[in-house]
């Protein structure tokens, strides 16, 4: 299946987009340097020049807006996101970083990536991928989790031949490694779900055996992303590709010996198995909890908006931090501490 945008996904992944842009200098309001001429401000994704603003008009990204019925999983591999959410929560989190945000029964929330580098390029990258929550979770209280990229196990392996694969555990485990917990109502926090996330980058021309999965019905999909291509047990992905592989054993995994390293990620996960009712930031599992979630923000907002901005962004402090709900203020690391965050 080829990489479109959003990529392909199976249940209980709903989607998976990777956002990726080279954004120019910062124009000293978090936003870029560049012209704005020619694009469709507000529903900016074009990609002119390498670069989106996406629904943003100063500051690229996604001002205020709500979800139910599922978590979206932010993954960051360059640049900073800011975070603000109807729960009171914030944060500033990238490079390596992870976001793991329970919408449950509602939230509401921006994704702002502020442009700090006024002298050179502000490159940014990242995934963002819905999990379905089965019904009985589907109204859980929101949750806000932050994955510290220095918390997030990383595993290097060389083969036979001196080539390296490293492998970046987001969920699931892997040659013994486990990860921060997922929200305590996802899908991933079951013993039986066997969700695993991996971020996984060959040299070219390494080899590396993917082990089996816990459970034999468990769907691993692969998307190779970058690079040139690969084998798995001897049948070639080609580039910019996405595949369903076996996971009751182990596969062998061979990178394409041309051009820069190749990098993967995998989703997998046993099915949820149960009846999908989509209407754009709402996942349920019929029409009548579509109509009921739109009611709902109606009448409550998701518990309301209490920020200055529809697209709050921190400041220009490059400091990593997460505000939670009830103030405190964390940052990667082990010390909390309690300051002040400029909000713009």
């Amino acid at each position: 299946m080829p990489l479109g945008s959003p990529w392909p996904t199976i249940d209980p992944f709903l989607f998976c987009v990777h956002h990726n842009d080279s954004y120019p200098a910062a124009n000293g309001d978090l936003g870029p340097a560049g012209s704005l001429a020619n694009r469709e401000i507000g529903s900016d994704f074009g990609g002119l020049d390498g670069w989106r603003m996406y629904h943003g008009d100063t500051v690229p990204g996604f001002p205020r807006h709500p979800h139910r019925g599922f978590e979206t999983v932010t993954f960051v591999r360059r640049g900073l996101i800011d975070h603000a959410d109807s729960l009171g929560a914030s944060a500033r989190y990238g490079e390596g970083d992870v976001q793991w945000l329970t919408a449950g029964g509602g939230v509401v929330h921006s994704e702002m990536f502020p442009l700090l580098d006024e002298t050179g390029p502000n490159p940014a990258e990242l995934f963002q991928i819905w999990v379905n929550f089965a019904s009985a979770d589907k109204l859980a209280e929101p949750y806000f989790t932050m994955l510290w990229a220095e918390d997030i196990p990383h595993h290097t392996e060389v083969d036979a031949m001196r080539k390296q694969i490293d492998i970046t555990v987001i969920a699931g485990t892997l040659a013994g490694l486990t990860p921060p917990p997922p929200p305590p109502s996802s899908w991933a926090a079951r013993s039986d779900s066997d969700l695993a996330m991996w971020h996984i980058v060959f040299d070219p021309g390494a080899t590396w055996t993917m082990p089996s999965s816990r459970h034999p019905d468990t769907v691993r999909t692969v998307y190779l992303f970058e690079g040139d291509g690969a084998s798995f047990d001897g049948e070639l992905l080609d580039a910019a590709t996405g595949a369903v592989v076996v996971s009751d054993h182990d596969v062998s995994v061979t990178s394409a010996t041309t051009g820069d390293r190749i990098q993967l990620l995998v989703l997998q996960a046993r099915p949820i198995g149960e009846p999908v009712a989509q209407y754009g930031p709402f996942v349920m599992n019929d029409r009548a909890g579509i109509e009921q979630a739109f009611a709902d923000y109606q009448r409550t907002g998701f518990g309301g908006w209490p920020w200055p901005a529809d697209g709050p962004a921190h400041g220009h402090d490059p400091g990593r931090f997460a505000r939670r709900p009830d103030g405190t203020i964390e940052r990667p690391g082990p010390t909390v501490v309690d300051r002040s965050i400029e909000y713009s």
